[in-house]
């Protein structure tokens, strides 16, 4: 017999749908309650999301159309944990981000900054039996947006994580430590709890970094409990 997962959504621990700080969210919150929809053994078992998709260098953002992306190389890494600390394997860790001047290769994309040709700003991965990830990309830059006047996010790195099937996906971001943009940033800002906000802050990692190529920066991802790391728009699995 199969046990469909059942998990409750910890309060005050994920941002609010509508969070009157950052501007957008008065567009997309929902007005009325949600209805949950359980999921069945349909949701839970298929479609798969199988090893055959992830290819070798998917996890190195910084080569691509035959060049190396500008800007200061970095590596991410982490692992994913359950609530009691257990490792996750197998799961689809992807990530996008905006390249070292802070623009994405996007069509809506379109303030004054220069595209690199040889960064695409995606990248995936999947972990292995200790839960471990790791890319190789570059630090994106900071970049201004219209939620209110003179507004700029910081640095960060958007994280995507599929679990046994298609429709069990979480999505967070990552930060940098020592960032001046954090104490102003709306987004980061609308989660309710400090201590949690603190969790989305990578850990510069000095053991981790390549001597003359690379800087490390942890990021481990909990995926539910009292220490879980905030999700965007959490709903129960």
């Amino acid at each position: 017999m199969i046990i469909l997962p059942s998990y409750r959504r910890p309060v005050g621990l994920h941002p609010p749908l509508d969070s009157p700080e950052y501007g957008s969210t008065r567009l997309r919150a929902p007005k009325q309650d949600l209805v949950l929809l359980p999921h069945h053994l349909t949701e839970v078992t298929g479609p798969l999301l199988g090893s055959d998709r992830v290819q070798p260098g998917d996890n190195d953002l910084t080569m691509s159309r035959g060049g190396e992306a500008q800007g200061q190389r970095i590596r991410v890494f982490g692992r994913v944990l359950d609530s009691d600390g257990r490792p996750v394997p197998d799961s689809l860790v992807e990530v996008w981000q905006a390249n070292a001047a802070g623009r994405y290769r996007h069509a809506v994309d379109n303030w004054n900054a220069p595209l690199d040709p040889h960064f695409t700003g995606v990248g995936r991965v999947l972990t292995d039996e200790q839960g471990r990830y790791e890319f190789t990309t570059v630090r994106p830059g900071a970049y201004p947006w219209r939620n209110h006047d003179n507004a700029w996010r910081p640095a960060h790195i958007h994280f995507s994580l599929f679990g046994r099937a298609f429709t069990q996906r979480l999505v967070t971001q990552m930060y940098f430590p020592d960032d001046p943009l954090i104490p102003y940033d709306p987004v980061l800002g609308s989660i309710p709890d400090p201590a949690a906000r603190e969790r989305l802050v990578s850990r510069f990692s000095l053991e981790r970094t390549t001597p003359m190529f690379a800087l490390a920066f942890e990021f481990d991802i909990v995926l539910r409990g009292p220490a879980a790391t905030p999700l965007e728009e959490p709903h129960d699995d």
